[in-house]
């Protein structure tokens, strides 16, 4: 069974005080503002407005929690690193994110998105150091990867792995795939990566 179709919007957040129970597991969603976290969202759901689409950069504002058919949760974060936002709004959203990811006893990894083009940003290797010491897993999604030529964007995937690996110490821990909203591809293989997180058959 798909494990991301069929999902649907359970509540928005904008405090940490306002956290729902912690009745599941989570999977959270994150990246950089503008790297096709939301199209993704979607279309792992197979859904065209699960998650808000929008052209202008920093729109999600609130951690948003959809309720998935296996009992888990996917957890869509604010997207991080858009200068346009007011210092005080970025300073809430970067505190929502941190107490988040710092303090959810049932999250049991991240899926870090990443444009193909531009991928491990300042941005991106600040967040994956943080997040590092929890012993939780990430897995990059490299989105908008139909932009590339197959030969780029294979570079781009060698490139990233390259650069997980001083995290893995020769475990899977953090990992990564190449991902198309256009194309839909990358659907199956992120589905198994997650699967076996929640344990659950795909």
């Amino acid at each position: 069974m798909p494990i991301f179709r069929h999902a649907h919007f359970e509540t928005s957040i904008a405090k940490p005080s306002a956290l729902p129970p912690e009745d599941g597991p989570e999977i959270a969603f994150a990246g950089r503002s503008n790297a096709g976290k939301s199209s993704a969202i979607n279309t792992l759901a197979d859904h065209t407005r699960l998650a808000y689409v929008s052209k202008t950069p920093g729109r999600t504002q609130l951690l948003n929690f959809f309720r998935l058919q296996c009992g888990a949760r996917l957890v869509d974060l604010p997207g991080y690193g858009y200068a346009a936002v007011p210092e005080r709004i970025r300073r809430q959203w970067q505190g929502l994110i941190e107490d988040y990811l710092k303090m959810r006893a049932n999250l049991v990894g991240l899926v870090l998105m990443m444009d193909t083009r531009h991928p491990m940003t300042p941005l991106d290797r600040q967040l994956i150091d943080w997040f590092e010491p929890s012993g939780r897993p990430i897995h990059v999604l490299l989105t908008k990867s139909d932009k590339l030529s197959r030969g780029a964007a294979a570079a781009a995937l060698n490139q990233v792995r390259a650069a997980l690996e001083k995290y893995n110490d020769n475990g899977e821990r953090f990992t990564a795939q190449l991902f198309s909203s256009l194309n839909k591809i990358g659907i199956e293989e992120c589905e198994r990566v997650v699967g076996v997180w929640l344990g659950v058959e795909t």
